[in-house]
């Protein structure tokens, strides 16, 4: 489902909280590709959406992604790469390019079966599509993300990619806020996740 309303006019997360019990005011602090899964996080005022809005420019959102990616990944790292946006084709490029900008991926395998890995994924910044093509990049596709090398589609058209958890300051008290989502439901989920707590 879209974070906002597209040219598809598919339902939307925006249209239907302002629509339910949300404010009319309800504004979109961020996005999430339409394939990903995970936290969402919407302000109710205008207050709050400028100091939400704030802390994303400065990047003090603390974001943690979890992805299934193909093959086996031995320990952290950190990727570094070069990407630059391709609106023909709605894609992210990775290399040298006019307008590309530096960017860094943080990545820690957390279980591993014996197609797929399940890591944890640290971007610094939020450049388009930047969790996909660098992981796509490293040889290392998302499950079910072809437009970035993954070797067959899912049904649905989601992808492995999961927003785990966002931290920021509440607008109003300043406090520290943790939001997290439980992982998607399906068996290969499941199972990888059951195997993050084994030894």
């Amino acid at each position: 489902m879209p974070s906002q309303p597209d040219r598809t006019g598919d339902p939307d997360l925006l249209s239907w909280l302002r629509g339910s019990s949300g404010p009319e005011t309800a504004g979109l602090v961020h996005r999430l590709d339409r394939p990903v899964s995970g936290v969402m996080v919407f302000a109710l005022d205008d207050a709050s959406l400028a100091s939400l809005g704030q802390q994303f420019r400065e990047r003090r959102i603390a974001k943690v992604y979890w992805a299934i990616v193909e093959g086996s990944i031995h320990g952290p790292r950190v990727l570094e790469n070069v990407i630059a946006q391709d609106g023909r084709r709605n894609k992210a490029v990775v290399g040298r390019a006019e307008q590309a900008k530096s960017v860094r991926l943080a990545i820690r395998p957390l279980a591993k079966g014996d197609r797929y890995s399940l890591l944890e994924v640290v971007p610094d910044g939020g450049a388009f599509h930047q969790i996909r093509a660098q992981l796509g990049a490293a040889g290392h596709p998302i499950k079910g993300d072809v437009k970035y090398g993954a070797r067959r589609g899912e049904k649905d058209r989601s992808i492995a990619l999961h927003a785990r958890s966002l931290g920021f300051h509440d607008p109003i008290t300043e406090h520290p806020v943790s939001v997290t989502a439980p992982h998607p439901v399906s068996p290969l989920w499941s199972a990888l996740v059951a195997l993050i707590a084994e030894p």
